[in-house]
């Protein structure tokens, strides 16, 4: 018998998405905290640098952070505590899920790393489904 150990690795999925037209934005970084969602909003902010963007997010630790640097055309907006439900882009991580992870065994992180990407660059080509997704009332 060969022994074996378990070692824990992590990427994190950054992502907004407008419900009313469907359009995506994502980030995948190697950490979650102010530093990197300060990364994540300085992208939205500037792919859509002549919108004006309201963004509504959960008051997870690193979207409240004293030191999160948020764009000038940005403001954030948060739902009530423990309602993930409410929040648009949480129903795309059940795609990305099933689509791109169900019955498949991934050598390493970089594999793993490879066919989020690819699930989230399906997504953001595709605006109808992605506002079919999380287009609710």
């Amino acid at each position: 018998m060969v022994g074996a150990r378990l070692q824990r690795q992590y990427l994190y999925a950054f992502s907004a998405v407008s419900p009313h037209d469907g359009v995506l934005d994502s980030l995948v970084l190697p950490w979650v905290n102010a530093e990197a969602m300060s990364l994540f909003l300085a992208e939205v902010a500037q792919r859509h640098a002549d919108e004006f963007i309201l963004m509504v997010m959960d008051q997870a630790g690193w979207h409240i952070a004293g030191d999160l640097e948020v764009p000038p055309n940005m403001r954030l907006m948060f739902l009530p505590a423990y309602s993930p439900e409410l929040n648009p882009a949480e129903h795309l991580w059940k795609a990305i899920r099933e689509d791109c992870f169900a019955n498949h065994v991934l050598a390493d992180l970089d594999a793993v790393e490879a066919v989020l990407t690819n699930g989230l660059a399906a997504l953001e080509a595709n605006p109808s489904r992605t506002q079919s997704m999380t287009g609710f009332k």
